[in-house]
This record gives structure tokens, sequence and C-alpha cells, in this order.
């Protein structure tokens, strides 16, 4: 299973304005723009970290899943959430080939902890050997800053802080996720009742 970004977060959507506020820097000065770049690192690093914590995308944007093959006869999970909208599915061929699969087999199960595909009938279509399976979807809580649950915005915006002011450091200790971004974020991060198991 390969999960990978089609699109980034666009720089507009990044909080740029609402970090500046947080890290109380002045403004009003001729330099206002200068750190913007450093600041939008600060920022991106955050949201991928806070993301791999949770399995949750926080800004929209693209994805697309590929498989081996289903994990299940009717039910493949997605691997992040929350899933707005499922674009298509294809069976890959062994060659490469792509054939699209009839919306009409499939359909979006949302759930805020684990959306999947489920299938209409009793099974997903056969993948050929040595084949696999393509699904593209759109993730994410919104695509502006503001449809950002208010939690992981300032779990961001914490986290985003820390690497600013710890941006030299390289040994554990104080470097480390800060207490306050963890309990932000606990509620979102994916609960494990079977040992592991899938």
């Amino acid at each position: 299973m390969m999960l990978a970004e089609e699109t980034t977060v666009p720089e507009t959507a990044l909080p740029v304005g609402p970090f500046k506020d947080h890290l109380r820097l002045g403004s009003g000065f001729s330099d206002d723009g200068l750190q913007d770049g450093l600041i939008a690192g600060f920022l991106r690093a955050a949201l991928a970290t806070i993301e791999g914590r949770t399995g949750k995308a926080i800004l929209s944007r693209d994805f697309a899943l590929r498989l081996a093959d289903w994990a299940g006869r009717d039910r493949q999970p997605l691997g992040i959430a929350p899933v707005g909208l499922v674009t298509g599915v294809w069976l890959v061929g062994p060659s490469g080939d792509e054939v699209a699969v009839d919306p009409a087999l499939w359909r979006l199960e949302m759930d805020g902890s684990q959306p999947c595909l489920r299938a209409t009938g009793w099974h997903f279509p056969t993948v050929t050997t040595g084949g696999g399976v393509r699904i593209d979807f759109t993730a994410g809580f919104g695509a502006t800053w503001d449809a950002v649950p208010a939690d992981l915005a300032q779990a961001v915006l914490m986290l985003a802080a820390h690497y600013y002011e710890y941006r030299t450091e390289t040994a554990l200790g104080a470097g480390c996720m800060p207490f306050g971004v963890t309990a932000l974020i606990e509620r979102y991060r994916p609960v494990r009742i079977t040992g592991g198991r899938a």
C-alpha cells in the first residue's frame, strides 16, 4: 500500500498571519514579510507532524492510494481522514494500463477515524495477478484555515512556534514535542483495539 499526496497545501492556505500573531512578531515595519518563507516552512513541518500523529489531513488536498490488491473483499480503508470525495477507482493491469471501476460498484463510507471504500455488491472486482488498484480521493477538514477544528489549529500553531523557537536545537529534551500539543491532538489519534493487527 502506498498513499501519496497528489497536490500540496497552497501557500495562501497556510496561516502565516495567525502564526505571526501567535509569535507576537512586530508588524508595520518595512521588512514585515522577510520571515514569511521561514514561517511557512515551520507551519508545513508542524502540519506534517500532526497529520502523521493523528492520521488526519488538516487542510484539503488530493491523494492517491495504490494497492497490490484489496485489503478485504468488500472493504478498503483509505488510510487518512476525513475523506470528502472519492474521485475515481481504477484497476491497474500488469503492464500499467488502467481501467476505471464503475462508480455503481463502490461507495464511500465516511468515518471520522477510518473512512473506507465499500463494495455495493458482494465484493470488489478481481485484481489481475501482477496488477493493482488506484483510488483517487480528496481528504482534509477544508481548504481554508477557518475550516480546521480549533484544537488542531492551536496544536499546529503551538508546534510550529516550538520549531521556530528551537530551530537550532539538535539534542533531545527541550526540542521534543510539547505536552500541550500532545494533549490537544490526543483525541484525534487512532484508537487501536486489535493489539496492532489490522
